[in-house]
């Protein structure tokens, strides 16, 4: 039987990634380790100027049929000045919204390789291991009422932001079950001194704890604390558990620890969809250029082999061939300490060469 996946390269650099990833998958194939059927679609500002919509019904059709997505990136400056509902970055929510991907686990992985292109000394960040959960389709980015009043002299907008109870258990439980496969500790980041929705985060993060898992180490941490701790002491931590908003926040800051943004890939996950992408962005101002690190997109392909597809092998192969190309020191632009770099295809190649040679 086949596996179905929905590619969505979306804008900016989203498709030079995509185009990386299928090379991969297309290898797995090839060497008859995987039967996995694709088909494209669009999404975000390539979707407003194919269909005038950022998610179009023939996208999410697809998605809800696929057993899981893989993302490439979202949004173009011609459509910043578009209303909510048009901006490319609406489609991606309504498509979380509606997969009800809740879940966003992002792992800050260091690379001995890339110890010089982090801005923090080597030894900060060598060995660093820390896994982002973050909840992903609540807080203030779905709150209402929210909008603009233009009634009065003095013009105002307004965001709610919200959490149940329910919302922030369900969260709890994957952040708890995941540290139990891993050192046992969990810092939980909200703003319970100033905001209610932290204090209700707060205590219901502390009542499963106590409740359902004795053997987990829980802290609490203001998330200014936090974003200065991620700096100060990355490796003080193991699991974070937090916020949409807040986690929005502190997974682009900790990206920055492992040198590169384009490190760095990312699941969205839900009890019966999963969606897969890198987190940099569409950065529009290298698109078709060439030099985008497609390292990310390809660590999360490692990451849907992993969650959605339970084949732990072809997930370790993918991370060992990229950790094997690095030690090497075959490097995109963004991560070379030098002016010794390969392009976006170069490296895509590079990985399926290593891949390859493992699994003769």
């Amino acid at each position: 039987m086949k596996n179905n996946i929905l590619l969505l390269p979306g804008d900016g650099v989203g498709p030079e990634v995509m185009s990386e990833a299928v090379k991969l998958i297309d290898c797995f194939n090839s060497h008859k380790l995987t039967n996995i059927n694709y088909e494209y679609s669009d999404i975000g500002s390539i979707a407003l100027d194919n269909y005038n919509a950022p998610l179009p019904e023939i996208t999410l059709t697809k998605a809800l049929k696929a057993d899981c997505v893989l993302l490439g990136a979202i949004g173009t400056p011609k459509h910043d000045n578009n209303p909510r509902e048009l901006k490319p970055e609406y489609g991606l929510l309504c498509l979380r919204k509606a997969l009800n991907l809740y879940v966003n686990v992002r792992p800050i992985m260091s690379f001995e390789a890339l110890s010089d292109s982090s801005t923090l000394k080597s030894e900060v960040i060598s060995n660093m291991d820390i896994l982002i959960i973050r909840e992903l389709i609540g807080d203030i980015y779905f709150g209402e009422p929210r909008g603009f009043n233009t009634d009065s002299d003095d013009v105002y907008a307004y965001n709610t932001m919200k959490y149940s109870k329910n919302e922030i258990t369900r969260i709890a439980n994957f952040a708890f079950d995941a540290a139990m496969h891993r050192s046992k500790k969990v810092t939980s980041v909200d703003k319970a001194n100033v905001l209610e929705t932290s204090q209700l985060w707060r205590e219901t993060v502390t009542d499963i704890a106590s409740s359902n898992y004795n053997k987990i180490n829980l802290n609490h941490m203001y998330i200014d604390n936090a974003a200065m701790q991620l700096i100060k002491n990355p490796k003080q931590f193991d699991v974070i558990l937090t916020s949409n908003m807040f986690g929005d926040i502190l997974s682009d800051e900790a990206s920055m620890l492992t040198g590169s943004i384009g490190m760095l890939p990312s699941a969205s996950l839900s009890n019966k969809y999963a969606l897969y992408e890198p987190i940099h962005g569409s950065a529009p101002d290298i698109a078709n250029k060439g030099t985008v690190n497609p390292l990310a997109m390809i660590l999360s392909c490692a990451m849907m082999f992993e969650f959605t597809f339970n084949n732990i092998k072809l997930s370790n192969l993918i991370k060992n061939a990229v950790n094997d190309v690095l030690k090497n020191g075959i490097m995109t632009q963004d991560i070379s300490a030098s002016n010794d770099y390969i392009s976006t295809s170069e490296m895509g190649d590079k990985i399926v060469e290593y891949v390859s040679k493992s699994v003769k």
